[in-house]
């Protein structure tokens, strides 16, 4: 009897526990931005182009989380939009070229925070703005 008792106990709370909604996928709101794309020689001394970025990564970090949880291409008109995201903290971020040649990579990653606390939200970011 006692070992039953023990077994719905753990049943109940791995049930409860797996209810819990963090952030990530399985909602209705989402995170939309641009990507801006400033083109310069390779110096950095004279800009070449500039132009709203298509098929360039975005990646979304979803909490507290070490990697990113998923990406996404920009359209052709550089917008990108990770959609279906439940209520709490995201962070999202794209890579540009580094222009002061101290990074080993040559890029560098631009992080813009975002906090869902609307289930139906719609998050506009401000533009990143890349160096390609």
């Amino acid at each position: 009897m006692k070992n039953k008792l023990i077994i719905v106990i753990t049943l109940i709370t791995l049930i409860i526990s797996s209810c819990s909604k963090e952030e990530g996928e399985g909602g209705r709101a989402s995170i939309t931005g641009k990507v801006y794309a400033k083109n310069y020689n390779a110096s950095f001394t004279q800009l070449l182009s500039e132009y709203y970025a298509p098929e360039e990564e975005v990646y979304i970090i979803y909490g507290d989380n070490q990697f990113y949880d998923d990406k996404i291409k920009t359209d052709p008109n550089g917008v990108f939009e990770f959609k279906h995201l439940r209520k709490g903290n995201y962070t999202i971020f794209v890579y540009s070229k580094d222009t002061t040649f101290t990074i080993a990579s040559g890029v560098e990653a631009l992080y813009k925070s975002a906090e869902i606390t609307n289930k139906e939200e719609i998050v506009e970011l401000p533009d990143f703005e890349i160096i390609k």
